[in-house]
């Protein structure tokens, strides 16, 4: 393995392993909110603000380890099928294009998150800064797109290489 395929992988677990703390978050928030709604007839203020953000920022730090384990079923259901040399042309024709899309959209997210932090917006319930949590979407988009990249650069080796 490409030792930057090696540190993509070690940062992929790592933000995957965030993202399932973050769960955890959501999960322990959402219980305590039923709980006090039900106990003590009150709730926590800004409950579902917080498990958006959270749940947002779980997700975007997720899709690079279904990407570095291929979890992507449907599409590998279907290049499964092709013959071999198909199946070659296939992946840096998908790749490429979405790792620079995945790499701009990370890019763009972070000047919006920074615009956003700039300007001071707060969440409107509890007044909480929300854009650390626009970062970390950021984050995990551009970390989907380094293992896009990583996933089409054999491919691009090759057919610079002829």
């Amino acid at each position: 393995m490409h030792p930057a395929a090696k540190s993509i992988t070690v940062v992929t677990r790592a933000a995957d392993y965030i993202a399932g703390f973050l769960l955890l978050l959501v999960m322990g928030l959402v219980v305590a909110n039923v709980a006090l709604r039900v106990l003590f007839n009150g709730s926590i203020l800004g409950t579902y603000e917080m498990v958006g953000y959270l749940t947002a920022a779980s997700i975007g730090l997720a899709l690079a380890s279904c990407a570095v384990q291929n979890g992507h079923l449907a599409i590998e259901l279907i290049v499964h099928r092709l013959p071999p040399r198909a199946r070659k042309l296939i992946g840096p024709l998908f790749s490429l294009p979405a790792a620079l899309f995945l790499l701009v959209a990370a890019y763009q997210l972070g000047r919006y998150g920074q615009r956003v932090a700039l300007s001071g917006e707060v969440a409107p319930t509890t007044g909480f800064p929300f854009h650390p949590f626009i970062y970390l979407v950021a984050f995990g988009f551009f970390i989907l797109g380094l293992v896009e990249l990583v996933k089409a650069w054999p491919s691009v080796k090759g057919v610079a290489g002829r």
